[in-house]
Protein backbone atom coordinates (compact mmCIF):
# COMPACT_ATOMS: atom_id res chain seq x y z
CA UNK A 1 0.00 0.00 0.00
CA UNK A 2 2.92 2.25 1.09
CA UNK A 3 4.46 1.78 -2.41
CA UNK A 4 1.05 2.78 -4.14
CA UNK A 5 0.84 5.90 -2.41
CA UNK A 6 4.53 6.84 -3.34
CA UNK A 7 4.02 6.50 -7.09
CA UNK A 8 0.22 7.74 -7.12
CA UNK A 9 1.66 11.15 -5.63
CA UNK A 10 4.61 10.79 -7.40
CA UNK A 11 2.40 10.65 -10.14
CA UNK A 12 0.25 13.32 -9.59
CA UNK A 13 3.41 15.53 -8.89
CA UNK A 14 5.20 14.98 -12.28
CA UNK A 15 1.65 15.86 -13.82
CA UNK A 16 0.17 18.59 -12.68
CA UNK A 17 3.70 20.38 -11.89
CA UNK A 18 5.71 19.20 -15.04
CA UNK A 19 2.35 20.30 -17.44
CA UNK A 20 2.71 23.65 -16.22
CA UNK A 21 6.19 23.69 -16.42
CA UNK A 22 5.52 22.80 -20.56
CA UNK A 23 3.27 25.42 -20.41
CA UNK A 24 5.26 27.77 -19.19
CA UNK A 25 8.67 26.41 -21.76
CA UNK A 26 6.21 27.21 -24.54
CA UNK A 27 5.79 30.47 -23.60
CA UNK A 28 9.24 31.70 -23.67
CA UNK A 29 9.84 29.64 -26.87
CA UNK A 30 6.96 31.46 -28.57
CA UNK A 31 8.35 34.50 -27.16
CA UNK A 32 12.16 33.12 -29.12
CA UNK A 33 10.67 32.60 -32.09
CA UNK A 34 8.42 34.81 -32.33
CA UNK A 35 5.26 33.20 -32.93
CA UNK A 36 1.80 34.30 -33.34
CA UNK A 37 0.64 35.77 -30.82
CA UNK A 38 -3.18 35.73 -32.48
CA UNK A 39 -3.12 32.16 -32.54
CA UNK A 40 -5.83 29.98 -30.15
CA UNK A 41 -3.07 27.75 -28.77
CA UNK A 42 -0.89 30.80 -27.88
CA UNK A 43 -3.94 32.94 -26.72
CA UNK A 44 -4.50 30.07 -24.10
CA UNK A 45 -0.59 29.73 -22.64
CA UNK A 46 -0.37 34.02 -22.28
CA UNK A 47 -3.66 32.94 -20.16
CA UNK A 48 -2.70 30.17 -18.53
CA UNK A 49 1.25 31.97 -17.44
CA UNK A 50 0.11 35.59 -16.97
CA UNK A 51 -0.90 35.49 -13.58
CA UNK A 52 2.56 34.44 -12.34
CA UNK A 53 4.65 36.25 -15.07
CA UNK A 54 3.03 39.50 -14.84
CA UNK A 55 3.66 40.03 -11.12
CA UNK A 56 7.53 37.91 -11.48
CA UNK A 57 8.14 40.83 -14.65
CA UNK A 58 8.49 43.10 -11.94
CA UNK A 59 10.99 41.83 -10.49
CA UNK A 60 12.80 40.20 -12.65
CA UNK A 61 13.30 42.01 -15.99
CA UNK A 62 13.56 41.00 -19.81
CA UNK A 63 17.06 41.16 -21.17
CA UNK A 64 18.13 41.23 -24.61
CA UNK A 65 14.29 40.42 -25.79
CA UNK A 66 14.64 37.19 -23.18
CA UNK A 67 11.81 36.72 -21.38
CA UNK A 68 14.26 35.81 -18.32
CA UNK A 69 10.84 35.57 -15.91
CA UNK A 70 9.70 32.67 -17.91
CA UNK A 71 13.04 30.60 -17.10
CA UNK A 72 13.01 31.35 -13.88
CA UNK A 73 9.23 30.47 -13.10
CA UNK A 74 10.21 27.18 -15.19
CA UNK A 75 13.11 26.29 -13.11
CA UNK A 76 11.40 27.37 -9.66
CA UNK A 77 8.74 24.66 -10.88
CA UNK A 78 11.00 22.40 -11.89
CA UNK A 79 12.79 22.88 -8.30
CA UNK A 80 9.81 22.43 -6.59
CA UNK A 81 8.85 19.32 -8.50
CA UNK A 82 12.11 17.97 -8.08
CA UNK A 83 11.68 18.44 -4.25
CA UNK A 84 8.62 17.20 -3.61
CA UNK A 85 9.64 14.33 -5.85
CA UNK A 86 12.39 13.48 -3.26
CA UNK A 87 10.64 14.16 -0.35
CA UNK A 88 7.36 11.79 -1.30
CA UNK A 89 10.64 8.90 -2.35
CA UNK A 90 11.86 9.50 1.17
CA UNK A 91 15.38 10.76 0.05
CA UNK A 92 17.14 13.18 1.83
CA UNK A 93 19.45 15.68 -0.76
CA UNK A 94 21.73 17.91 -0.76
CA UNK A 95 20.14 21.39 -1.54
CA UNK A 96 23.14 22.41 -3.83
CA UNK A 97 22.83 18.52 -5.74
CA UNK A 98 18.97 19.54 -5.89
CA UNK A 99 19.89 23.12 -7.84
CA UNK A 100 21.99 21.64 -9.83
CA UNK A 101 19.82 18.62 -10.65
CA UNK A 102 16.73 20.81 -11.25
CA UNK A 103 18.65 22.59 -14.43
CA UNK A 104 19.42 19.00 -16.03
CA UNK A 105 15.89 17.94 -15.41
CA UNK A 106 15.10 21.10 -17.29
CA UNK A 107 17.04 20.76 -20.06
CA UNK A 108 15.94 17.24 -20.60
CA UNK A 109 12.18 18.54 -20.51
CA UNK A 110 13.28 20.97 -22.79
CA UNK A 111 14.72 18.31 -25.46
CA UNK A 112 11.57 15.59 -24.89
CA UNK A 113 9.28 18.77 -25.85
CA UNK A 114 11.61 19.15 -29.44
CA UNK A 115 11.42 15.62 -30.05
CA UNK A 116 7.95 14.90 -29.47
CA UNK A 117 7.42 18.17 -31.32
CA UNK A 118 8.98 16.99 -34.17
CA UNK A 119 7.34 13.61 -34.20
CA UNK A 120 4.02 15.53 -33.68
CA UNK A 121 4.80 17.15 -37.19
CA UNK A 122 6.29 15.04 -39.18
CA UNK A 123 3.21 12.38 -38.69
CA UNK A 124 0.92 15.35 -39.46
CA UNK A 125 2.64 15.99 -42.61
CA UNK A 126 2.54 12.06 -43.41
CA UNK A 127 -1.50 11.80 -42.60
CA UNK A 128 -2.71 15.05 -43.82
CA UNK A 129 0.20 17.58 -45.34
CA UNK A 130 -0.64 21.14 -46.19
CA UNK A 131 -4.25 21.71 -44.05
CA UNK A 132 -3.78 24.31 -41.54
CA UNK A 133 -4.00 23.75 -37.77
CA UNK A 134 -3.33 26.35 -35.18
CA UNK A 135 -1.60 23.70 -32.98
CA UNK A 136 0.30 22.19 -36.14
CA UNK A 137 1.20 26.21 -36.97
CA UNK A 138 2.95 26.74 -33.30
CA UNK A 139 4.43 23.60 -33.52
CA UNK A 140 5.98 24.66 -36.98
CA UNK A 141 7.17 27.91 -35.75
CA UNK A 142 8.60 26.36 -32.90
CA UNK A 143 10.80 23.28 -34.49
CA UNK A 144 11.86 26.13 -37.56
CA UNK A 145 14.96 27.44 -36.23
CA UNK A 146 16.24 23.83 -34.98
CA UNK A 147 15.36 21.99 -38.36
CA UNK A 148 16.71 24.46 -40.81
CA UNK A 149 20.26 24.19 -39.87
CA UNK A 150 19.40 20.44 -40.12
CA UNK A 151 17.90 20.40 -43.55
CA UNK A 152 21.25 22.57 -44.94
CA UNK A 153 22.74 19.74 -43.50
CA UNK A 154 20.48 16.98 -45.14
CA UNK A 155 18.44 18.55 -48.19
CA UNK A 156 15.79 16.80 -49.30
CA UNK A 157 15.77 13.92 -51.55
CA UNK A 158 13.51 13.04 -53.90
CA UNK A 159 10.91 14.63 -51.87
CA UNK A 160 11.66 12.85 -48.85
CA UNK A 161 12.92 15.41 -46.29
CA UNK A 162 14.77 13.31 -43.61
CA UNK A 163 16.23 16.37 -41.59
CA UNK A 164 13.87 15.22 -38.67
CA UNK A 165 15.65 12.50 -38.43
CA UNK A 166 19.25 13.82 -38.09
CA UNK A 167 17.53 16.01 -35.88
CA UNK A 168 16.15 13.19 -33.42
CA UNK A 169 19.11 11.55 -33.85
CA UNK A 170 21.21 14.54 -32.16
CA UNK A 171 18.39 15.19 -30.02
CA UNK A 172 18.64 11.60 -28.36
CA UNK A 173 22.44 11.82 -28.09
CA UNK A 174 21.95 15.48 -26.09
CA UNK A 175 19.37 13.39 -23.71
CA UNK A 176 21.46 10.69 -23.12
CA UNK A 177 24.40 12.70 -22.58
CA UNK A 178 22.53 15.51 -19.80
CA UNK A 179 22.87 12.59 -16.99
CA UNK A 180 26.36 12.44 -17.39
CA UNK A 181 26.73 15.65 -16.50
CA UNK A 182 23.95 16.63 -13.91
CA UNK A 183 23.83 13.61 -11.97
Amino acid sequence: MDNFLVNAGSYLISTIIGLYIIVVLLRFLLQVVRADFYNPLSQFIVKATNPILIPLRKIIPGLFGIDIASLVLAYLLQLIENGLLFAVKGISINPIFLLWYSIGSLLTLVLYFYLFAILIYVIVSWVSPGTYNPATAIIHQIIEPIMRPARKLLPPYSGMDLSPLLVIVALNILIMFIPVIFD
